[in-house]
C-alpha cells in the first residue's frame, strides 16, 4: 500500500488511492473513486462513489464529498464545508439518477462551514470564504462571501486580495506574479 489510512478509516474495494495519500480517522472512502496523490483526507471525511480528487487535495475534518463532486488539483477544502448533490431533495422520492455535477477547478479554497449548491462550478484560484452559500458559478480568481455568496474582489495564486491600478493590473505581495482585468475575467500575465 502507497497510501497511508488509520486504522479507523473503512476504505471500499475498487478505490484507486494516490501515492503519499492520508487518509485520516473515521473517514470512509467509497468504491469507484478515485483519489490523487498526496491528498490528505481529515477525521470524519467520507468521499463517495465516482468522485474525483485530483493530486494535493486537502480535505480538512467534518467534510462530505459526494457523487457529482471533482476537484482538481491543489484543491483546499475547509473544516466542516458543504457540498450538495441534488437541488430538490426529498426523502420519499429517489433521485439518486440526478445528481449534479459540481467542478472545483485547480489551486481553489473553500472556507469553513460553506456550502456549494450543486451545479455549480468554482473557478481556478477562487477563494470562497468561511460560511459563504454559493448559489452560481464562480469566476477564475474571484473572492466570495456571504449568504448568499457574492464577489467582493479578486485574488492572487498565493491567495491574497489583488488590488488593481488605473491600467486594470494587479501584482500578488507575495509572489510578486502580475495579473489583468478585463471585464469580468482576471488572467495571470506573468510570473
Amino acid at each position: 500500500m502507497s497510501y497511508f489510512a488509520h486504522e479507523t478509516a473503512v476504505i471500499d474495494e475498487g478505490c484507486q488511492i494516490g501515492p503519499g495519500t492520508k487518509i485520516w480517522h473515521f473517514s470512509h472512502v467509497m468504491p469507484n473513486c478515485k483519489i490523487g496523490e498526496r491528498c490528505n483526507l481529515g477525521q470524519n471525511v467520507v468521499v463517495s462513489s465516482n468522485v474525483t480528487l485530483g493530486v494535493n487535495v486537502k480535505v480538512q475534518n467534518n467534510v462530505s464529498i459526494y457523487t457529482g463532486v471533482e476537484c482538481e488539483d491543489d484543491v483546499f477544502l475547509g473544516p466542516s464545508m458543504v457540498f450538495t448533490n441534488i437541488t430538490n431533495p426529498r426523502s420519499a422520492i429517489i433521485r439518486r439518477d440526478q445528481y449534479a455535477k459540481t467542478l472545483v477547478r485547480k489551486g481553489a479554497s473553500i472556507g469553513a462551514n460553506a456550502t456549494i449548491i450543486c451545479g455549480n462550478n468554482i473557478g481556478k484560484f477562487a477563494l470562497i470564504g468561511a460560511g459563504a452559500v454559493v448559489t452560481k458559478d464562480v469566476p477564475d480568481y474571484a473572492l466570495l462571501v456571504g449568504n448568499p455568496a457574492k464577489q467582493i474582489g479578486w485574488v492572487s495564486e498565493y491567495g491574497h486580495r489583488l488590488q488593481f491600478n488605473d491600467e486594470d493590473t494587479a501584482v500578488c505581495i507575495e509572489s510578486g506574479a502580475t495579473y489583468a482585468i478585463s471585464g469580468k475575467k482576471v488572467i495571470k500575465t506573468n510570473g
